[in-house]
């Protein structure tokens, strides 16, 4: 069984003075291999996926996107991600002052999406025994918490966010939480499906409910706590680089692993997503940021979010400078050129993809238009620099293929 690492407390200690003074001394400094005139024109530039980070359950987490936006060179931050408290049924109800601030956030503009973790269980965090778990299980699957999750959708509706993106219930294959799956599946899946019936029966709300495991078996294999169909509108995974010594490569193939995520999804026609990942037992490891990263840009979740406090983070977290530098760069500036509204919550399946649009010209234009394609040369990068895999789309708007220094760090004392 994997270690779990448990969720910051809803309300942290603020750090964010301390992080983006450190932060701001990470600017993207990579050695840029700039194309030749003449190289391939570039590619269709892809709607850019929803990302994010939770950077705090509380007013802070809001206050502190703009300053991540801004470190990232403007780029947009459309997903806000926050928790309610499990530890009791009126923090389960909504009735914590933050999620006004949330609302607030949200309602801002038409594309911004609100990330809304909901626990299944008071007392959720204290080390509930697997006996009493099966009695918590059998309460719920009998509809005796059905009117606690109709009391948050009419919160929710009441602050008109009634599109919420609901993760109830999160990480239920693991041991972390008191809400987990592994003591009774078939009374769990139950219990889902009436706190769904519950808040899809408040009038006025437009819901999507994210059915998220951790990645991997963990204690009980996910796919053996999978709901139904009809209960769920997306299907994610909390991804974190875990266990020690386990290579990116392990991290998809393994049994229910990021392949078996994306391919679950598929069969079942559900947009897939990552809530929660970031570095973890291997320290600041830039193999993972890269291909994390690249994993997602070809998968296209719904929205992805970063867990930003430590060990997982880049930004608010000190720890990991090396993989900070590749987050930096690789999101820096980052736009959809065409923004959408927030997708409807009523299960559909998803749509085919429409014929791509040509890209916004960037800023400075190029001195030249594009020229017929040709072979580009071969470039060999500098010495002490790693060359950095992208997407060709990616190559594109950062000027060319990357190469991150290996002794960036060191040229800055």
């Amino acid at each position: 069984m994997r270690q779990r690492r448990h969720r910051a407390a809803t309300f942290t200690t603020s750090v964010l003075a301390a992080g983006a003074l450190f932060s701001l001394a990470l600017a993207p400094d990579v050695d840029v291999q700039r194309p030749r005139a003449g190289n391939d024109p570039p590619p269709a530039h892809p709607s850019v996926a929803d990302f994010g980070a939770f950077l705090d359950s509380g007013a802070l987490g809001v206050k502190r996107i703009a300053a991540l936006e801004k470190w990232l060179g403007g780029a947009d931050i459309r997903v806000g991600h926050t928790y309610l408290p499990g530890n009791t049924w009126s923090d389960i109800e909504g009735e914590v002052g933050f999620l006004g601030d949330w609302a607030t956030w949200r309602r801002e503009r038409a594309d911004r999406t609100l990330v809304l973790n909901v626990p299944m269980q008071a007392l959720n965090e204290v080390g509930i025994p697997d006996a009493r778990v099966r009695q918590l299980l059998a309460h719920g699957a009998e509809g005796d918490y059905d009117e606690h999750f109709k009391k948050l959708a009419q919160r929710l509706v009441e602050l008109k966010i009634p599109d919420t993106v609901i993760v109830l219930g999160w990480e239920m294959n693991g041991t972390t939480y008191t809400h987990r799956c592994g003591p009774d599946p078939a009374a769990w899946k139950k219990y889902w499906k009436n706190a769904v019936t519950a808040m899809r029966s408040v009038p006025g709300q437009k819901f999507r409910f994210d059915f998220a495991p951790s990645r991997g078996r963990d204690a009980v294999p996910w796919t053996e706590c999978y709901p139904g169909d009809d209960l769920v509108d997306i299907i994610g995974m909390d991804s974190y680089d875990q266990p020690p010594g386990q290579d990116f490569d392990q991290q998809i193939k393994e049994p229910y692993g990021l392949q078996q995520h994306v391919d679950f999804a598929a069969a079942h026609k559900k947009p897939i997503s990552y809530p929660e990942w970031g570095l973890f037992r291997n320290g600041d490891n830039v193999e993972y940021m890269r291909r994390m990263l690249a994993w997602m840009d070809a998968h296209k979740p719904v929205y992805n979010t970063i867990t930003d406090y430590c060990p997982h983070g880049v930004w608010e977290c000190t720890d990991n400078p090396l993989a900070s530098q590749v987050y930096r760069t690789l999101l820096y500036g980052r736009k959809d050129p065409t923004p959408q509204p927030s997708t409807p919550a009523t299960p559909v399946s998803p749509q085919p993809p429409t014929s791509p649009q040509p890209p916004t010209a960037p800023s400075p234009k190029p001195a030249e238009p594009p020229v017929t394609p040709t072979s580009p040369a071969a470039t060999t990068p500098p010495a002490n620099c790693s060359p950095l895999d992208l997407s060709p789309w990616l190559e594109y708007w950062m000027g060319g293929k990357l190469c991150l220094r290996l002794d960036w760090y060191s040229r800055r004392s």
